[in-house]
């Protein structure tokens, strides 16, 4: 089993799956729950966890390629990842996909992205060759933003090149089955900077319903978010401030470099999958 997927029941990694089931690649679909593993041609399920080491090691025995789907955020995820790291390590993989963060940066506002930066480095120096897709905020999660028909948070006049989970899911399958991707940093975007206003008006039009975009001050947006944890809040802030600062506005020609296809922009993205707004419409 040359190839391994985690996160194989969420939205990128099932996408990821899917794909390479219609290629004809054989794989090994890497679930906490059996019962939610997509039914794949050519693809074996395996139980395990990153928090279950010696499940994952035996889970990923024989792969050679592993796609790492960075785990759920949390307080504090990198335990999870050095023990997945370890546990790749421990079962012969050699080159591992990761999914990481545009701007991934010790110094990054986004805090996340730090984490994101930490991983890269945890992977490179456990002898694992390293291939990280530093993606840039998903279009699939801009409707999510709205509430009451506004997108609140401080990102100034700050930029996004939104990238469809479609798109990096394309060019995930690429670096997968490619050993020449081995060692290489990829910045992901979709095809065009946008500012949250414009975002907003992009949504609107599509949707048929009024949708806006309100910056906030970093105090009013702590505010906003009374009652959660301070590591919520500080994520959630971080990034919408990473916006602001400009580490979101990269825009790179990666995808269409790697699949020969450009990627769709905001626009495209939301009437091609009209299921990530429904909950949006009039």
């Amino acid at each position: 089993m040359e190839i391994a997927i985690t996160g194989a029941t969420g939205q990128l990694g099932s996408r990821v799956a899917r794909m390479l089931a219609e290629r004809g690649v054989p794989q090994r679909l890497v679930v906490r729950d059996p019962s939610r593993a997509p039914q794949l041609p050519g693809a074996e399920v395996a139980v395990a966890s990153f928090e279950d080491e010696a499940a994952l090691r035996e889970a990923l025995s024989g792969v050679r390629t592993l796609f790492m789907v960075s785990a759920h955020e949390s307080e504090d995820r990198m335990p999870e990842h050095r023990g997945a790291v370890r546990a790749a390590v421990a079962a012969g993989v050699e080159r591992v996909v990761y999914t990481s963060f545009m701007g991934a940066s010790p110094l990054a506002t986004f805090t996340f992205a730090r984490e994101h930066s930490l991983t890269e480095q945890l992977i490179a120096a456990s002898g694992l060759r390293l291939t990280a897709l530093r993606n840039s905020l998903y279009a699939d999660m801009l409707p999510l933003f709205v509430q009451d028909g506004v997108i609140r948070g401080p990102a100034g006049d700050g930029r996004v090149a939104w990238v469809a989970r479609r798109d990096v899911a394309r060019l995930a399958v690429e670096a997968l089955l490619d050993a020449r991707h081995a060692d290489r940093i990829w910045d992901v975007s979709g095809p065009e900077p946008l500012d949250l206003h414009e975002s907003a008006r992009i949504l609107a039009r599509v949707t048929g319903r009024e949708v806006r975009y309100e910056p906030e001050t970093d105090e009013e947006a702590a505010a906003s978010r009374a009652g959660a944890e301070p590591w919520q809040i500080a994520g959630w802030a971080g990034s919408y401030k990473a916006v602001a600062t400009g580490e979101t506005s990269v825009t790179s020609h990666t995808i269409e470099h790697v699949t020969g296809t450009a990627p769709w922009g905001l626009e495209e993205f939301l009437r091609g999958e009209p299921e990530s707004w429904r909950h949006l419409a009039p």
